[in-house]
């Protein structure tokens, strides 16, 4: 494996294996054409044609929209088709911060393909040999991912949190920080991806965070998501990312970036341009303001 392929495998979206989910002859999403079919036992709320995925026009706001949908994905899950619940309300939106169209159960997200957020904070040590990063390991009953490495703070941005809010009420959580030193992590870019699954489109943006701890500080987990932490060195965790398949996806590209911030990734890797290309390219944006723009 490789820096490269660990990109490749968070970037694998084929559209054509897809349908555009329209809200107001707008694009907000890609459904999987079985999904879609389950859809289409409703259509007094969604339209389902051989191309789009429609939601009723009769359901001209946030409100009414939000309402409508809800039964439906309520339904799913309890079909089974939907396979989890986390009763947090998600935004339809094309870009953080903008106008939302509706909110819909997190579970639902990837079916529809819908734009997402989270947050991954970096857990970072200065130490006489150098650059630590702490690292927690997923609970084995985790419906995603169970027991892969993740970073030390991961979660997704619901309705109504700031993002900084977002960091400090996971980092309570997840590894028992107090909110006056999360508050010092520092903003440290996003990262887009959309990958392909088993339950549909992964369309999201990360915000990465770092946050640089004392060498006598040991997070816990309180909620009961990880099993446990390591202090590992940066090297170990750049052999991790390239060489094993021990994180989970989307954290290789949050790994992948403080590699190339910290230096570790330089310009003379063989493959140093796909990298940063393959990391940071904005095409995913492009092409959905493409889609919106001809649908």
């Amino acid at each position: 494996m490789s820096y490269l392929e660990r990109i490749q495998a968070c970037n694998n979206f084929d559209p054509t294996h897809y349908r555009t989910l329209l809200i107001g002859g707008k694009a907000y999403g890609q459904v999987h054409p079985t999904f879609a079919e389950r859809l289409a036992n409703w259509p007094e709320v969604f339209t389902v044609t051989a191309a789009h995925v429609a939601l009723d026009a009769r359901l001209a706001d946030y409100a009414l929209r939000t309402e409508a949908v809800a039964p439906v994905f309520r339904a799913l899950y309890e079909d089974g088709v939907i396979d989890t619940w986390v009763e947090e309300a998600y935004p339809v939106t094309l870009s953080f911060g903008g106008h939302a169209e509706l909110e819909i159960e997190r579970a639902a997200t990837q079916f529809l393909g819908v734009k997402t957020f989270g947050v991954h904070l970096n857990g970072l040590v200065k130490k006489a040999d150098g650059v630590h990063v702490w690292v927690g390991t997923r609970s084995l009953d985790k419906p995603f991912w169970p027991g892969k490495l993740d970073q030390m703070v991961a979660g997704g941005q619901p309705v109504g949190l700031g993002l900084l809010e977002n960091v400090i009420k996971e980092a309570q959580e997840e590894a028992n920080i107090s909110a006056q030193l999360a508050r010092q992590a520092q903003a440290a870019g996003t990262l887009d991806y959309r990958q392909e699954g088993w339950r549909g489109l992964d369309n999201s943006t990360i915000h990465v965070y770092d946050l640089w701890l004392p060498e006598d500080f040991t997070p816990e987990n309180t909620d009961g998501e990880v099993i446990g932490f390591e202090l590992l060195p940066l090297a170990e965790v750049a052999y991790l990312t390239e060489a094993t398949e021990e994180f989970k996806d989307n954290c290789n590209l949050v790994n992948i970036d403080l590699l190339l911030r910290m230096g570790l990734i330089t310009p003379q890797h063989p493959e140093y341009a796909a990298i940063l290309n393959g990391l940071y390219n904005v095409g995913h944006t492009k092409e959905l303001n493409n889609e919106t723009r001809t649908t």
